[in-house]
């Protein structure tokens, strides 16, 4: 969400400027079609998220898994969709009760009371379709865990895993970092009384995934054969364009956070393109330093790296401070995934060392780097605004890493104890697709003469 100033200096989202607007105007001259069309079409890009993810992370496991990891994206869209419209809303965006920690569970339930038009009371846009928006924010970052876990983790319990977290460890996160007072409505606590900068979710999206995804990555253990056997991405086509889809995806994620057509969303446009492009070479250049080889793997991370860090911050910094972030983000993130090989932890396809690092440097980079000449209006370290806004960068970041990685271990250490998190030993080593799904990626190896269907004992 994109952040304003308040009389006391402390940061708030864009959609407080809506309350400009007087509650007793009619509601056609509060709900603003221009805001609506944008918003909806940004829910569409968030959404093309999820397939581009999909995408990305099954070309970069084995072939054996492919399907799986897709699926875990996949699983995890329908499920987190389910229990968003259910109560995830509501824990994230009801009326506070509790501190600023949580939301009423049961004012949204099922979207019911958003149904009408004259729900719509402080936005420009219906409240159903932010709910939606916020929704899909809800998906993709739940959906980034499963990368930790890649080829060892039952589906079924990878799903009741997701399901639960969102409830207990996505939603709140969201209420805290999403949810701004407004009359007659209390919100969460980093955002309304700490006065957190985080325009699109650098600490509820990319620090909680990546915090999340460590915590059950060590939860499930190893791979076997981690740091022994060679585990390259099998097919490099998938990662490039899944990450094509991502950064597609990623102009509707933090464009769309403005939450209107304005001048905000063109600006916020702008540094998501420079970080991204940014990254890309930031990482690249590692590469070429360290191994000789500038890689198209590297090229996707990077890009994904600098978007990551301008996510929270892309409504805080000039093009050319985006252009430094991302480059920063593309650099520490190629430097910190190889941690898991000094630590132990089998983090797959490096969402600790992309998405919880990523998050980081862009959470705590705004206290450095932000501008007030952005639509946020603050000036960090560098440009004179001093330590204060920095402290509560930091202060944000480690709240959120620190409860993300310890609920979401409990979670999957309970799920593992009731279901079992991990697959057969032999079924790893033979691959999870044709075990769990009955079904493989690539067909190369049919028997001529072989009718359709009749593989894997099924008939036509």
């Amino acid at each position: 969400m994109t952040s304003l100033t308040d009389a006391a200096g402390a940061s708030l989202p864009s959609f407080t400027a809506h309350l400009a607007a007087p509650l007793s105007a009619p509601l056609t001259s509060r709900i603003d079609t221009g805001d609506t069309a944008w918003l909806l079409a940004a829910s569409a890009l968030v959404l093309l998220m999820a397939p581009g993810l999909a995408l990305f992370y099954g070309g970069m496991v084995r072939s054996k898994s492919v399907l799986n990891m897709i699926m875990m994206t996949f699983g995890a869209l329908a499920v987190i969709t389910v229990v968003w419209v259910l109560v995830g809303y509501s824990l994230a965006f009801g009326d506070d009760v509790g501190g600023g920690l949580l939301g009423d569970p049961l004012q949204h339930l099922g979207l019911q009371s958003l149904m009408k038009p004259s729900a719509d009371t402080w936005l420009s846009v219906p409240v159903i379709l932010f709910a939606v928006f916020q929704g899909l924010f809800a998906v993709i970052t739940g959906a980034l865990v499963s990368g930790a876990i890649a080829d060892r983790a039952r589906f079924g319990a990878w799903i009741v895993f997701v399901a639960v977290w969102t409830v207990v460890v996505y939603a709140p996160v969201a209420h805290w970092v999403f949810d701004l007072d407004h009359p007659g409505h209390s919100g969460g606590w980093l955002a309304n009384k700490v006065g957190l900068v985080d325009f699109a979710g650098g600490t509820a999206v990319e620090i909680c995934s990546g915090a999340s995804a460590l915590a059950l990555a060590m939860v499930i253990g190893t791979r076997i054969g981690f740091g022994k056997e060679a585990m390259r991405p099998h097919n490099l086509t998938l990662v490039m364009l899944g990450a094509g889809l991502l950064w597609f995806g990623w102009f509707g994620f933090n464009a769309g956070s403005a939450l209107k057509a304005d001048h905000t969303a063109a600006v916020v446009f702008v540094t998501t393109l420079c970080a991204g492009a940014a990254g890309a070479l930031g990482w690249l250049g590692i590469e070429r330093l360290r191994d000789g080889h500038a890689t198209s793997l590297g090229a996707a991370s990077g890009m994904v790296a600098g978007l990551v860090a301008i996510t929270p911050s892309c409504s805080s910094l000039s093009p050319l401070g985006a252009l430094v972030m991302g480059a920063a983000a593309g650099v520490i993130c190629a430097l910190a995934v190889g941690l898991k090989y000094t630590f132990g932890y089998d983090d797959s396809l490096d969402v600790v060392g992309v998405h919880m690092i990523g998050g980081i440097v862009g959470t705590v980079g705004i206290g450095l780097l932000a501008t007030a000449a952005a639509p946020a209006g603050i000036d960090g370290l560098f440009y004179g605004g001093g330590v204060d806004q920095l402290g509560k960068q930091v202060l944000a970041a480690a709240v959120v890493l620190v409860y993300a990685f310890v609920a979401s271990g409990i979670i999957g250490l309970v799920v593992d104890r009731l279901m079992g998190l991990r697959i057969d030993e032999e079924h790893e080593v033979s691959g999870i697709d044709l075990v769990v799904h009955a079904e493989t990626a690539y067909d190369l190896h049919a028997t001529a003469g072989t009718r359709t269907g009749t593989l894997l004992g099924h008939r036509d």
